[in-house]
């Protein structure tokens, strides 16, 4: 069907023509109709397929060298060690693939937890779908904040307004309406009765029944141009490829001039290049990015199962520089479960429990507060704003069900709530009457108030009357409830403009409490011993920000607290210079947030900031560290680098000590490459400078390369978190990975494997055997770097990490060891026969860099 026959039909028409009733589908036309119409997917590019993976392992330059090399020896009768270096090059290729495939689906899994949902009715029920579930005829129900995750026809609009940018480029919000348009030819942003995928509701809800999905919705069409878009590699990894084509560069040299010098000698063409080349594969770190892959997908999986879903894999090196965390308070800092605690009407400050519906105040009261409010249960489940649901679960509290009141005073308008303007309007039928109900916040409310409530229907509001709703607002505000008014007047339409939000009835107050997180405080103390400033933002009262900001050890000072009138009068300037002596934002607007976020940046800070609305999406996209809360709207989860499922501060200062750790561990990954690799270099080096026969064969080279590289690097990459990380001052975001420090630690702990390696050489040429010695210099070299795997684990001595707190790096040397000592035994890769005496040589001086280096990290590096 044409998608211009639904905007020129009218709602009931595209019901019919859908096959779809207001209670929407069934489970059975569900199941049915994804058979018919598939899954609501973009088409991807095509995904390359492991046999295609596994030819990718053989295109690196030194690689493809090496197969000619091989096959060039085999033309000139060298078959034996033509294959054992084809072999090694082929696990080297499925090792590779493997590591691939496992980056792979952990990055995929985080895609599948990252992914939009959306809300439909199914059976009269509102759900909630994976959006890729959507189908042709659901009702999308549509709010402020919400993806649109379908085309579809608007079939209800109560102010509804939607961001088309994506597709219009047009950036101001359309209003939506349900009426039927019966042009022809329009454009995209004519379509005031349809909704689009991709867009996003700025304003107000309503409902649409599902036109096109996948493919064939608008954005599908154009959903061609992403088969070209390319994952982005990180900061990190982008300096890291730098580096390794540098690094690469300088060995190449360094492996020519051995190359020259060994032709000079007189060494055969053949042998010195094939050294050369075997050289240059085994000194060079191809496995660098693959292996910072590995270790940020299966950290950030990690994280995934701690309710943290990192969608950008650059978060993850941002945030163990996060020096300030802006939090919002509700959910995050709180246990987001608000229960209302007392009420104030008729003159009488009562408790929860202590309502009668007997009383028309009461009543009145709980009655309005269920009208005004889109929150519902469903059965056990709950949706809506925390703030609402408080609302109706109070009315349940009185055997008042919304579904019931709602339907005997029908809903004809709606102002939604605005943070903003801070209140929400709508507009119900009460008989021959249509009346607007208001409720918000007092101090913005109780100004627009010039009449209150009783039993006998209402009297001019009186100044005694204001002040006593003041004491007993401050009252409450002070305990750290949040306060909100209920008020309402008489309206003649029920089209609704901000003009009519005023000469209101006062009705009551009812104040709320949402108590801290118990494991909040300990939260906030660990993030300042992490030399992380916790920064409380709110659209709260002040001083309920205050109270529960020192509550949690975040607030010191009282005037470490400001409103966000006050920020208003600050210059950019004057809140740069005031940001650091500021705590708590109470009353804050989300335009606020970004300009925050500016003030410590400017500082020098990394900061990460929480959101959930449509109007956090800039501070949220201007923050290092934007946090998107997983209750929160899918335009700030689509800024956002994390979400949290479970809104919990807690998850992320875990979610920093995780970053510092993966950092880390990422750190530590790289130095063993970098120091086994640069061992290997000096050896060589030290034996073509003094015309020395060659410490290895190049097949040993490769065998070196794919034993003792992968595996073990990986399983440091795994290492457990290290509490001390979360003792130390953030780390500079702008310091390089590879400083001075780095460097130095690289070349002292490759020099002392380079010796060991040089002095089993040497012992091996006094034999006269030089397939012993290069057996000796093999096997030393191999099993020196296995067992610095221990050493790189961490800065501190395995003694205080725990010997077997990190069972993937005793994994990887097991296995490396069984597999060298097997090469030694059988004799393959041309391997000289060893006695026990020159055995045990070799393990001792293996030993001799981990006892060394412990020692350094015990005596020297101490804390």
């Amino acid at each position: 069907m044409n998608l211009s026959d639904y905007y020129r039909n009218t709602v009931q028409e595209v019901m019919k023509k859908l096959d779809v009733t207001p209670y929407g589908l069934t489970d059975y036309e569900v199941r049915s109709r994804h058979k018919k119409y598939g899954y609501n997917e973009l088409k991807e590019g095509k995904q390359k397929n492991i046999f295609q993976v596994m030819l990718e392992q053989f295109q690196d330059f030194l690689v493809i060298i090496l197969i000619a090399a091989a096959i060039i020896s085999m033309f000139l009768g060298d078959v034996d060690s033509s294959i054992v270096i084809l072999i090694v090059l082929v696990l080297n290729a499925v090792l590779g693939t493997v590591q691939h495939v496992r980056a792979e689906k952990s990055l995929n899994s985080l895609k599948e937890m990252a992914a939009p949902v959306s809300k439909v009715i199914r059976e009269g029920a509102v759900i909630e779908i994976p959006s890729r579930d959507v189908i042709v005829g659901d009702l999308l129900v549509l709010e402020a904040g919400d993806y649109i995750s379908a085309d579809g026809r608007v079939i209800e609009s109560y102010s509804l307004q939607i961001n088309e940018s994506s597709l219009t480029g047009e950036s101001l919000a359309i209003d939506k309406i349900a009426n039927t348009i019966h042009e022809k030819e329009l454009a995209i942003g004519d379509k005031r009765n349809m909704v689009f995928s991709g867009s996003f509701v700025t304003n107000g809800r309503g409902k649409a029944v599902v036109t096109s999905i996948g493919m064939n919705t608008e954005i599908g069409k154009i959903a061609t141009l992403l088969d070209n878009a390319q994952e982005k590699k990180t900061p990190l990894q982008v300096s890291l490829d730098r580096f390794g084509k540098r690094l690469a560069l300088g060995i190449i040299i360094i492996c020519l001039i051995i190359f020259g010098l060994d032709i000079i000698r007189g060494r055969e063409l053949i042998d010195s290049f094939m050294f050369a080349v075997s050289l240059a594969v085994a000194a060079i770190p191809e496995a660098l990015s693959s292996i910072v892959t590995i270790v940020l997908a299966v950290g950030t999986t990690n994280m995934a199962k701690e309710n943290a879903i990192i969608r950008k894999l650059h978060a993850v090196e941002s945030l163990g520089s996060v020096s300030i965390i802006c939090s919002d308070k509700t959910g995050t800092l709180t246990q987001n479960k608000m229960t209302v605690q007392e009420v104030y009407t008729g003159d009488q400050v009562l408790p929860f429990n202590e309502l009668k519906l007997a009383n028309e105040n009461h009543k009145k009261l709980l009655e309005l507060a269920i009208l005004c409010n889109n929150s519902v249960v469903m059965k056990d489940k709950e949706i809506g704003d925390p703030t609402e649901l408080a609302l109706v679960k109070f009315g349940r509290e009185y055997d008042l069900n919304e579904h019931i009141v709602r339907g005997l005073h029908q809903r004809v308008g709606e102002l939604p709530f605005d943070s903003t303007r801070k209140v929400m309007s709508t507009v119900h039928r009460m008989g021959n009457r249509s009346v607007m109900i208001t409720k918000g916040a007092v101090d913005v409310l109780l100004p627009r108030v010039s009449r209150i409530h009783s039993s006998h229907g209402g009297s001019n509001i009186t100044t005694q009357q204001v002040e006593k709703i003041n004491y007993v607002n401050e009252t409450f505000s002070n305990a750290g409830l949040r306060v909100m008014a209920i008020t309402y007047k008489d309206v003649y339409s029920p089209t609704l403009t901000e003009k009519e939000e005023h000469n209101l009835t006062f009705v009551g107050l009812i104040a709320m409490m949402d108590p801290p997180r118990e494991e909040s405080a300990q939260a906030v103390a660990d993030c300042i011993k992490a030399g992380i400033k916790p920064v409380m933002i709110t659209g709260d009262h002040k001083i309920t920000a205050m109270a529960i900001a020192k509550k949690l050890g975040i607030l010191k000072n009282p005037s470490e607290a400001i409103e966000g009138k006050e920020i208003e009068k600050l210059s950019d300037r004057e809140l740069k210079a005031k940001v650091e002596k500021i705590s708590v934002y109470a009353r804050v607007s989300p335009e606020h947030k970004i300009r925050i976020v500016k003030a410590w940046q400017d500082k020098g800070h990394v900061v990460a900031m929480t959101g959930d609305g449509v109007n956090d999406a800039p501070a949220l996209k201007q923050a290092e560290i934007g946090v998107a809360m997983g209750t929160g709207t899918e335009v700030a989860k689509d800024a956002s680098s994390m979400i949290l499922t479970d809104d919990n501060f807690l998850t992320i200062v875990k979610s920093i000590s995780n970053g510092r750790s993966i950092y880390a561990n990422i750190s530590n990954a790289i130095k063993f490459l970098l120091s086994g690799n640069a061992g290997a270099i000096i050896v060589v080096l030290y034996a073509t400078l003094f015309a020395l026969p060659a410490p290895f064969l190049p097949i040993h080279l490769l065998f070196i390369n794919l034993l003792t590289d992968s595996l073990p690097a990986i399983a440091i990459g795994l290492e457990p978190h290290n509490k001390k990380l979360m003792k130390e001052k953030p780390r500079n975001i702008k310091e390089p990975l590879l400083n001075k420090k780095f460097v130095s630690q690289v070349g002292f702990e490759g020099a002392i494997i380079a010796a060991v390696t040089i002095i089993a050489f040497q012992i091996g040429l006094s034999t006269g055997d030089t397939a012993v010695a290069t057996t000796m210099a093999f096997a030393t070299l191999c099993l020196s770097r296995l067992v610095h795997g221990f050493n790189c684990r961490s800065d501190e001595s395995i003694f205080k990490l725990g010997i077997f707190s990190n069972l993937a790096v005793w994994i990887a040397f097991l296995l490396g060891f069984s597999i060298l000592n097997f090469v030694l035994l059988s004799g393959l890769f041309e391997v000289a026969r060893l006695n026990n005496f020159q055995y045990l040589i070799i393990y001792g001086l293996s030993l001799v860099p981990l006892i060394i280096i412990q020692l350094h990290k015990l005596f020297f590096r101490a804390s």
